[in-house]
């Protein structure tokens, strides 16, 4: 049976208590901000008017999100394929959620809240020592923030360099999205494009 309402979703588990509820918070917090400024990697996830959905991955050196004050985070852009499919969800919706991850810790940071772009010389001034100055800022207004727990990262033991998989068990990027695509341009190798990226980073 499909479960499609929430009374049949909650037949299913107990109601959330206790820590579980109380931990989120509306403001960043020392420990959230100290969480961010240690993170080199991030997922931002976003909706779309029409209802469709995007989580893209960021990333940068550590702290490249920047918290501007405790209820507000600037994330700037970075070179890419120009899809702008985040970018274009939040101009749509103005809802954004970040999903922060730090190399060798378990625990992840959640913040959600109203998302804006801007291209505000004094926020991109605040990144104006990037390789790459950013040309937007995403600005996210905090309504929720919270740590979350360790136990999915265990599962998958993300960081666990035994379980770390050999990037040749897969063909190389462009072999994949040629044979999505049905391309037949001379393929770059796995090699080339890590070269290609290095320069653009």
């Amino acid at each position: 049976m499909d479960i499609d309402t929430l009374e049949q979703l909650r037949e299913h588990y107990p109601p959330a208590q206790g820590r579980a509820l109380s931990k989120q918070l509306d403001h960043l917090d020392p420990h959230c901000i100290a969480f961010i400024g240690l993170s080199p990697f991030a997922v931002l996830a976003t909706g779309g008017a029409a209802g469709q959905l995007d989580a893209s991955p960021r990333g940068g050196a550590p702290g490249f999100v920047q918290v501007l004050d405790r209820h507000t985070l600037l994330l700037p852009d970075a070179k890419g394929n120009n899809r702008l499919d985040s970018f274009s969800n939040i101009a749509e919706t103005g809802r954004a959620g970040l999903l922060f991850m730090i190399p060798g810790v378990d625990e992840t940071l959640r913040v959600n809240g109203e998302a804006s772009l801007s291209d505000d010389a004094a926020l991109l001034a605040l990144f104006a020592g990037e390789r790459n100055p950013p040309c937007l800022v995403m600005r996210l207004r905090v309504a929720e923030a919270y740590l979350h727990c360790a136990k999915a990262l265990m599962r998958s033991r993300l960081w666990d360099s035994a379980a770390q998989v050999e990037r040749s068990v897969l063909p190389s990027m462009g072999q994949m999205i040629s044979d999505q695509t049905g391309g037949s341009a001379t393929l770059e190798s796995q090699a080339q494009m890590l070269a290609r990226y290095a320069a653009d980073l």
